[in-house]
């Protein structure tokens, strides 16, 4: 029993005739009447009868019948939505972040990929950068949304937007009233909170080596693994930390966030994702990421020449 036997009764039930069946299907009547037999045969009871006024279904037919539009129509479903699973409209989306995306470029992003690819399941986990290659790698996660450089051949860093570093300064330590500016040199003698290396190698290279070009070596009070921590033990006066600008949308009391003069430290943010990966909906999330005009915008970004964004934003309602 195969696919077309099911078609070719339905034409024929919805007919009544063998030859408007036939013309229906664009084949011949003899072919027609051959399948609805061996259909009869294989089920081994009458579908239909031939009288002077045209075919009629018999009790068995009509039950048939319905079953047969039911299943046709479940096949038609299974064949679209595999077309929309291939196209990157349907699926599943797993996707990781590292917490600083969470605080200015993740939700708008988010938003717009709802709106634009609702039968998505989309699952978040915020994640350091290492732990989203290591996820990655292992196929636990499709893409992710981290620090850069990365290092691994089988890993895609796709540049989506640099943003600076920020002194974030217990409130009232006497350095943080001085202005909305301080030169990272007046620190020399306080204490840091920073980002383990084995967990954000770039954040913490970034750090070390500003404080390096200014003159001094950090003095490492505490290491924290997320920037929220950072942010609470830095409110709680136990240090300062160069974290990323976006941490502004982050207010906590006793924290107040400084800009450094002269230049300050970029650090470079981008989606990770397998080079060889076969999910279909990553390649949407990333064509959506980058042509959302609110990811260009992102605070203070700097666009290199050679970056490859979309100069057009997609229409999310």
């Amino acid at each position: 029993m195969e696919l077309r036997h099911f078609r070719y009764f339905v034409a024929l039930a919805e007919e009544g005739s063998f030859l408007r069946a036939a013309e229906r299907l664009h084949v011949s009547q003899p072919p027609l009447s051959t399948q609805i037999k061996d259909l009869e045969e294989e089920l081994g009871v009458r579908l239909c009868t031939r009288t002077s006024k045209g075919v009629h279904l018999t009790a068995a037919g009509k039950v048939f019948y319905d079953e047969c539009c039911a299943m046709l129509a479940r096949v038609q479903s299974a064949r679209l939505l595999a077309q929309r699973a291939d196209r990157g409209e349907l699926g599943c989306l797993s996707l990781g972040f590292v917490s600083i995306a969470g605080y200015k470029m993740l939700p708008p992003a988010l938003k717009c990929f709802k709106n634009c690819f609702p039968n998505i399941d989309l699952q978040l986990h915020e994640l350091t950068t290492n732990l989203q290659i290591e996820e990655i790698r292992g196929d636990r996660l499709d893409i992710g949304i981290g620090l850069g450089p990365v290092n691994d051949v089988e890993i895609v860093f796709d540049w989506l937007a640099r943003e600076d570093l920020i002194l974030a300064a217990p409130i009232h330590h006497p350095l943080a009233c001085n202005g909305h500016e301080i030169d990272l040199v007046e620190l020399a003698d306080e204490e840091f909170i920073v980002v383990p290396r084995e967990l954000s190698p770039p954040l913490h290279d970034i750090v070390i080596n500003h404080c390096s070009a200014s003159g001094f070596v950090p003095k490492i009070a505490l290491y924290a693994k997320q920037m929220q921590t950072v942010i609470g033990l830095v409110s709680s006066g136990c240090g300062f930390a160069l974290v990323p600008s976006s941490m502004r949308n982050l207010q906590r009391s006793g924290v107040r966030y400084l800009s450094l003069k002269n230049a300050s430290p970029m650090i470079n943010i981008g989606l990770i994702y397998k080079r060889d990966c076969t999910n279909p909906a990553v390649k949407k999330f990333v064509q959506t990421i980058k042509e959302n005009v609110a990811i260009v915008a992102y605070m203070n970004v700097e666009v290199p020449s050679d970056a490859s964004i979309g100069d057009r934003p997609v229409k999310c309602g």
